[in-house]
């Protein structure tokens, strides 16, 4: 075999270990706490990643598939359960929270205008957040509510990755299609964030989506 032949082998064993790592890591997620307010928040150090989107886009989905375990985010057929601000914990400094679902029209007006202050104060306040994770259905991506949370992020010069999630639903072709509308419109409205295209059930974008959390976590 050549040195080329045994350089694309080694690259590849480092990558596959690589990605068993990552899954060691994050399927180490363990259930902290749930709070109505940012102030219920565990002591502001170490490193957060947050997961938002709107309600019936698959944010609970992906974080379960993430950290690989079925029912660590609950899942719900009432869209808009998540009412709390939710912690789970990969290691003593390592953290994943998940965000109340935005946008859920049957939600009444004062909550929904709670749910907002509360992403808003958690966003703006949180020093040890360090990305934030939008999952967003790619059959309706970008909505109102996602640009908004991306404004939050540039506001506060926020590293933000969004998941296209149910790309499962489209063919390869308009799949690509579609993510490449969305990063047409990231950039129109003059904010930074990357696009990943995203399945659960397929596992599609798993591993990139954790390559990137894990950079995020891991930068203090």
């Amino acid at each position: 075999m050549t040195s080329q032949g045994n350089t694309a082998i080694s690259s590849h064993n480092s990558g596959k270990n690589e990605q068993e790592r990552l899954l060691i890591r994050f399927r180490s997620a363990r259930f902290v706490l749930s709070t109505p307010s940012a102030g219920g928040m565990p002591p502001d150090s170490g490193a957060e990643v947050a997961f938002a989107g709107r309600s019936n886009a698959g944010k609970s989905s992906a974080l379960n598939a993430i950290v690989d375990q079925g029912s660590l985010a609950r899942i719900s057929k009432t869209p808009g359960r998540t009412q709390h601000l939710v912690v789970f914990a990969l290691s003593d400094s390592e953290r994943l929270i998940d965000l109340p679902g935005y946008g859920y029209a049957r939600v009444p007006h004062g909550v929904r205008d709670a749910w907002h202050q509360m992403i808003d104060t958690y966003v703006e306040q949180r020093r040890t957040l360090n990305g934030m994770v939008i999952v967003s259905d790619i059959r309706q991506a970008l909505t109102e509510f996602d640009e908004q949370m991306l404004r939050w992020c540039a506001a506060r010069s926020l590293p933000v990755v969004v998941l296209l999630s149910k790309a499962d639903k489209l063919n390869r072709g308009p799949a690509v299609t579609a993510q490449r509308a969305v990063d047409k419109a990231i950039a129109d409205l003059g904010v930074s964030a990357s696009t990943i295209l995203f399945s659960a059930p397929a596992k599609l974008g798993v591993d990139a989506a954790r390559v990137q959390i894990a950079q995020w976590l891991t930068a203090r």
